[in-house]
C-alpha cells in the first residue's frame, strides 16, 4: 500500500464522504471526472477541459506551469493554440467551481482551498492508509472494511473518457494501486477463513487478469482450502502454461513452493484464522449463561481446580493460553449444572467475548444433535442463517473459525457422550468448554475430568441452612442432620426439601425430618440411579400451589428441547401474562429454567417426573391430551399464518386441518419467518409426539404448513427425520388421508435434495392414496410434483399431462398462485420438448398471475422459469433481468438454496452470451450457497464451471471441475455422467 498516490493537502482524518457539509466541492478521478456542489452535478466541459482538471486535481495541491499543462494534455504534438486553449479552459472551470479555488501562480495554475476529504483518490487514500494501520494493530475485521469502502470509491474506469499522455499514465497506475488494493484485501479474506466466499471472485479476477500470479497464488489457496485440491492444482498448471506462451518463462517461486505445499497437503495451508463479519457491525458477544444460586455452598476444592483450568485458558498462569476442556461427572443431582454455571460466572471477566451454554439433553431420548447445538451458537455469535451450512462438519469448522482470536467460554450441560461434545468444543487457544455428564469421559481427548460425588454432611448442612435460616436450624441441628441425610446428601434434594421448609413458617425442622424419616416412601422414591432424583423432585413438586403444579405438570407434557412463552400459554390456556407468573415462579422452586428471555426448558429428569406427575394427579385426565391438542393448534395456526404471509392467495391454508386455539399473527414477512426458525426443534418435536394419538392429521399438515423449513435449507435433516416417521405412523394408523398428505410431503424433501428415484416411488405411493380419499389439495400438489419429476429424468413430454392435471386441480379450487406456478413448470416441459415459444408464453402467464399477489417467492419462482425460457431462445438480456429479479426477491425470503440455484442460472447466461468470467463468478456463488436439487445439480454447477474455466483456458481446473462432477453423477446413477466422460476425453487428449 505504501506505493499508493497521496495528495497531502486534500486530505482529512476520518474519511469525509459521508460528514461532507452541503454545499461543498467534491471532485471524482476515480472514474470519469466529476465535480458536485452539495448533491448537483456540476459541468466539467469538454474532454480537454476535463483533462486539465484531473491534471490539477492531481497535482496534490502544487501549481502546474503552462508548459506541464500543455504535455499533459497533448504530449509530444500540441496545438498551435495550445496555451491559449489552456487559458480558456482554466477560465471556463473558474467561472464553474468557487471562488478561489483554481487560482493562478508563476504563470500557471493549482486547485487551493478545498475541504479535506473532497477527492474522492483522497478518501481512498486515507482508507487504505487506516486499513494498513488496522491490520498492523491485528484488527483484520476492521481493515477488510475499510478497503472494501476504499474499492467502493471506484466508478468504472479511472479517467474515463479523458486523452493526453498524463491521463494515461495516472490511469495505469491508479488501476495497479485498485488491483493491489483488492489483492491485499483478498490476502486478509483467506486469512480470516473466508476461502470460499473468496473463490468466486477471484475466479472473475484471474480471468480479467490472467498473467497476474499473486491473484493465481491466492485462488490456489482459496481453492484448497475449500476442500478442492484437485482444482488448485490445476490452476498451477494452467498458470504456468500460460507464462510459457505468453511470455516464455516459468511461475515466480511462491507459486511453485505453494503447488509443493499443497501437493503435500500441508496442515499449515489448512488452518485459516476466523472469518471476520462482512459489516463494521458490533462483534456479537453473547451472554447465555444461566444465573448462579445466591446461596451456592461448599465445592470449594472443585470450584479451585476449575478455576485453575479455566486460568490457563485465559492466559491468567504463567503457563500462557491454552484451549481448556473440563468435564464434571455424577450422577443426577448431584449438582453438577450448579457447580459449573457458578464457575463459569466467576471466570466471566477472564472470557470478554461472551458465554455459550446449551443442555445437551443427554440422559434423554432424543438427545440434542450437535448440528442443531451448532447452528444456534452460530446464531448468537452473530452469523446469519444464510450463512450457516447445513452438514455437521461444515458446520463445526465455522463454529471453530467464528471462535478464533476470541476468547469465549462454552458450558455443554448434561451431555450424552463425547462423540456429541466433541464438534461443540471450540478450536484454538484463549477459549474453554465445561462439560458436565452422566459418565466419566475417559474417550475425550486431553479434557481435565473430575468426578463429582455428593456433599460431605458439612457442606450438605450448610446449604440447608443458608436456605431455610440460621435461627431454625440452630435450634434443631441433630433433626437437620436427619433430613440432610434422608436426603442422601444430593444438592438437588437438600435445596428442594430446604425450600420447602422455607415456604413453611409454621414448620419446624423436626417435622420435615419426621416425613423424611417415612422410609417405606423414601426408599421407594431414594434408589439408586435415576430413582434417587424422583424423591427430591417430589419434595419441591408439594410445594407448589394448585395453579404452579398445574403448569408444572401440563408443560412437562411437551416435547422439544425448550418452549416459548407463547406456546407455553397455549399448553396451560392461560393470558401470556398469567402464564409468565407461573413460569417465574417455577424457575425460582428450581424445577423449570429460563432458557432466554421468553423461553424455558425443563432438566431432561424433572420433565419426566412432571410427566409422571402429570398422569397422577391431572384431574380431569383427559386434560393431558387437551393441552397437547392446543399446543399443536398453536403450532399449526401459527404456522399457517407464516405460510400465508410468505405466499399471499395460496389457499392451501384453506385445505388444513381446522384449528380451535389461536396462533400468532404477524404484519411482516421477517418476523414471521424469524419465528418459524425460531420454534423449528420444538415444532417439528410436537409434530413427532402426534405420530400416536388423534392429533395425527393435525401434525401432518403442520409439517405441511412450516415447508420452508426444508426448502430453504433450514433443519433439512429433522424435518426429513420427522416426515418419514409420520409417513410410518399414518400408515400404522390406517389413516389414508394423513399418510396421503405426509407422502406428499416427503416427495418435496426428496426433490429439494435431489433424490429423483425416492421422490418418484413417494410421489406415485401419495398419488394413489390421496385418489382414493378424493383429497382434491394433495392431488393437485402430487400431480406438479410428478411433473417435475418428469423434468428431472428428461421425460419432458410425460411431464406435460402431470402438470395440466396440477392446474386443472388447483383451478377448481381457486387456488391461483400454485396454478401460476404449475404454468411456469409448465413452460419448462414445452421448453424440454423443444417449444421455445411456447414456453416464454406458459411461464410469462404465471409471471402475470405470481404478480398479482405481490414479490413473493413464488414471484421469484415465475421471474425464475421465464428467465430459462429467455435464455434458451438467445434473449441473453432479458433473461438475465429476470434471473435478477427473482435472486434479489429469494435472498429478501432467505431461499439459500434458490439463491444458489438462480446463481447457476445466470452463470449458464453468461456462458451463453460468451461472457466466460462472468459465469465462472456465478457458478462459484452457486457452489458456495448449494442448490436445490442435490448432488446432481452440484454436478451441472460443476459441468457448466468447467466449461467456463475453459473458455477461459484454464482448460486444467476445468477438466478437476468435470472429474468431480464426473464422480457426483455416478454416484447419482445420472445419465449426464456421458456429457461429463465426453468433456473429460478431449481434456485428457490435450
Amino acid at each position: 500500500m505504501d506505493g499508493g498516490p497521496r495528495v497531502p493537502e486534500q486530505r482529512r482524518p476520518g474519511f469525509p464522504a459521508e460528514g461532507e457539509e452541503s454545499g461543498a466541492l467534491r471532485f471524482g478521478v476515480l472514474g470519469p471526472v466529476r465535480a458536485w456542489r452539495g448533491g448537483d452535478t456540476l459541468t466539467t466541459g469538454s474532454p480537454q477541459q476535463r483533462a486539465l482538471l484531473a491534471a490539477l486535481l492531481l497535482r496534490e495541491g502544487r501549481t502546474a506551469t503552462a508548459a506541464e499543462l500543455i504535455d499533459a494534455l497533448w504530449g509530444e504534438e500540441p496545438p498551435s493554440q495550445a496555451l491559449a486553449a489552456v487559458r480558456t479552459y482554466a477560465s471556463r472551470l473558474r467561472k464553474v467551481l468557487d471562488p478561489g479555488v483554481l487560482v493562478s501562480e508563476s504563470g500557471g495554475y493549482a486547485v487551493r482551498g478545498l475541504t479535506e476529504g473532497a477527492l474522492d483518490l483522497a478518501r481512498a487514500q486515507d482508507l487504505a492508509a487506516a486499513a494498513e494501520k488496522a491490520r498492523s494493530a491485528g484488527d483484520l475485521c476492521h481493515a477488510r472494511d475499510l478497503l472494501r469502502r476504499a474499492l467502493d470509491l471506484w466508478d468504472g474506469e479511472v479517467l474515463a473518457g479523458v486523452p493526453g499522455p498524463y491521463a494515461q499514465t495516472q490511469r495505469v497506475r491508479l488501476d495497479e494501486w485498485r488491483l493491489q488494493l483488492l489483492e491485499t484485501r483478498l490476502d486478509m479474506d483467506l486469512e480470516q477463513g473466508c476461502h470460499a466466499e473468496a473463490v468466486s471472485e477471484l475466479t472473475a479476477l484471474t480471468a480479467a487478469h490472467p498473467l497476474r500470479e499473486r491473484l493465481r497464488e491466492l485462488l490456489m489457496l482459496a481453492l484448497y482450502r475449500s476442500g478442492r485440491q484437485a482444482e488448485a492444482l490445476a490452476v498451477y498448471a494452467d498458470t504456468r502454461r500460460l507464462l510459457a506462451d505468453e511470455l516464455g518463462v516459468d511461475p515466480r517461486p511462491g507459486l511453485q513452493e505453494l503447488q509443493q505445499r499443497i501437493l503435500q497437503a500441508d496442515p499449515g495451508l489448512a488452518e485459516p484464522p476466523a472469518p471476520a463479519e462482512e459489516t463494521a457491525t458490533a462483534t456479537v458477544r453473547p451472554a447465555q449463561l444461566p444465573a448462579t444460586v445466591a446461596d451456592f455452598t461448599g465445592r470449594a476444592a472443585f470450584v479451585r481446580e476449575l478455576s485453575d483450568v479455566l486460568s490457563a485458558a485465559s492466559g491468567e498462569t504463567t503457563a500462557g493460553r491454552v484451549m481448556a476442556v473440563s468435564a464434571l461427572a455424577g450422577i443426577g443431582g448431584v449438582g453438577k449444572t450448579t457447580l459449573a454455571v457458578h464457575v463459569a460466572h466467576r471466570a466471566r471477566a477472564a472470557f470478554p467475548d461472551g458465554q455459550l451454554y446449551v443442555d445437551l439433553q443427554g440422559a434423554g431420548a432424543r438427545p440434542a444433535e450437535p448440528e442443531t447445538v451448532l447452528g444456534s451458537f452460530l446464531r448468537a455469535l452473530g452469523t446469519a442463517d444464510s450463512a450457516i451450512p447445513d452438514s455437521l462438519a461444515e458446520r463445526a469448522a465455522l463454529y471453530r473459525s467464528v471462535l478464533d482470536g476470541r476468547r469465549v467460554l462454552v458450558l455443554l450441560d448434561n451431555a450424552r457422550d463425547a462423540a456429541q461434545v466433541r464438534p461443540l468444543l471450540p478450536g484454538t487457544d484463549g477459549c474453554a468448554a465445561l462439560v458436565t455428564a452422566r459418565v466419566r469421559m475417559v474417550d475425550l481427548a486431553g479434557a481435565h475430568l473430575v468426578d463429582l460425588d455428593v456433599m460431605s454432611p458439612e457442606e450438605a448442612l450448610a446449604l440447608f441452612t443458608k436456605i431455610v435460616g440460621e435461627e431454625r436450624v440452630a435450634s434443631e441441628r441433630e433433626a437437620a442432620l436427619d433430613v440432610v441425610g434422608a436426603c442422601g446428601f444430593l444438592p438437588l434434594a437438600i435445596r428442594i426439601a430446604a425450600s420447602r421448609l422455607a415456604a413453611r413458617r409454621t414448620w419446624t425442622v423436626s417435622v420435615l425430618a419426621a416425613k423424611l424419616a417415612d422410609e417405606r416412601r423414601r426408599l421407594d422414591e431414594l434408589q439408586a440411579g435415576d430413582q434417587a432424583v424422583e424423591a427430591t423432585f417430589e419434595l419441591g413438586y408439594g410445594q407448589l400451589e394448585p395453579a404452579q403444579a398445574r403448569a408444572f405438570r401440563l408443560l412437562g407434557l411437551a416435547d422439544g428441547p425448550d418452549i416459548s412463552l407463547a406456546a407455553a400459554a397455549a399448553v396451560l390456556d392461560l393470558p401470556a401474562e398469567d402464564t409468565e407468573d407461573l413460569l417465574e415462579s417455577l424457575v425460582d422452586t428450581s424445577l423449570l429454567e429460563s432458557a432466554a428471555p421468553g423461553r424455558y426448558r425443563f432438566h431432561d429428569l424433572v420433565r419426566l417426573y412432571a410427566r409422571a406427575c402429570a398422569e397422577r394427579d391431572e384431574d380431569p385426565p383427559s386434560e393431558r391430551g387437551a393441552a397437547l391438542s392446543r399446543l399443536l393448534d398453536f403450532y399449526l395456526a401459527t404456522a399457517a399464518g407464516v405460510y400465508a404471509i410468505e405466499r399471499p392467495g395460496d389457499r392451501l391454508v384453506d385445505g388444513l386441518e381446522p384449528t380451535v386455539y389461536p396462533g400468532l399473527t404477524f404484519t411482516e414477512g421477517s418476523a414471521a419467518l424469524d419465528w418459524l426458525y425460531t420454534e423449528a426443534a420444538p415444532l417439528l418435536a410436537c409434530v413427532r409426539q402426534a405420530a400416536e394419538s388423534s392429533r395425527l392429521r393435525r401434525a401432518v399438515d403442520l409439517l405441511w404448513a412450516a415447508k420452508d423449513l426444508t426448502e430453504s435449507g433450514a433443519n433439512s435433516h429433522q424435518y426429513e427425520t420427522t416426515a418419514r416417521g409420520m409417513c410410518e405412523a399414518t400408515r400404522a394408523a390406517g389413516d389414508t388421508l394423513a399418510e396421503g398428505r405426509a407422502r406428499t410431503v416427503l416427495t418435496d424433501v426428496l426433490l429439494v435434495s435431489g433424490r429423483i428415484p425416492q421422490a418418484e416411488e413417494e410421489s406415485r405411493l401419495a398419488m394413489r392414496l390421496a385418489e382414493s380419499v378424493d383429497d382434491a389439495v394433495a392431488v393437485s400438489w402430487v400431480a406438479n410434483s410428478l411433473g417435475l419429476i418428469c423434468l428431472h429424468q428428461g421425460r419432458h413430454t410425460d411431464s406435460k399431462p402431470f402438470f395440466e392435471r396440477a392446474i386443472e386441480g388447483y383451478r377448481a379450487l381457486a387456488n391461483r398462485p400454485p396454478e401460476a406456478t404449475a404454468l411456469c413448470n409448465l413452460s419448462r416441459a414445452h421448453l424440454g420438448a423443444g417449444d421455445v415459444a411456447q414456453a416464454v408464453d406458459f411461464a410469462r402467464r404465471g409471471l402475470d398471475a405470481h404478480a398479482e399477489f405481490g414479490r413473493t417467492v413464488r414471484l421469484a419462482n415465475s421471474h425464475y422459469a421465464l428467465g430459462i425460457a429467455l435464455n434458451r431462445a438467445d434473449r441473453h438480456t432479458e433473461a438475465l433481468g429476470h434471473f435478477s429479479e427473482a435472486l434479489t426477491i429469494f435472498t429478501a425470503h432467505r431461499q439459500r438454496l434458490w439463491e444458489g440455484t438462480t446463481n447457476y442460472r445466470i452463470a449458464e447466461v453468461h456462458l451463453a452470451a460468451q461472457r466466460p468470467a462472468q459465469a465462472a463468478q456465478h457458478a462459484e456463488q452457486a457452489l458456495a450457497l448449494g442448490c436445490i436439487g442435490g448432488d446432481r445439480m452440484q454436478g451441472n454447477v460443476l459441468t457448466l464451471l468447467g466449461r467456463a474455466l475453459s473458455g477461459l483456458e484454464q482448460t486444467d481446473r476445468a477438466k478437476a471441475c468435470w472429474s468431480k462432477a464426473l464422480r457426483l453423477y455416478e454416484q447419482e446413477g445420472a445419465e449426464e455422467a456421458s456429457e461429463a466422460r465426453a468433456l473429460l476425453r478431449p481434456a485428457s487428449a490435450a
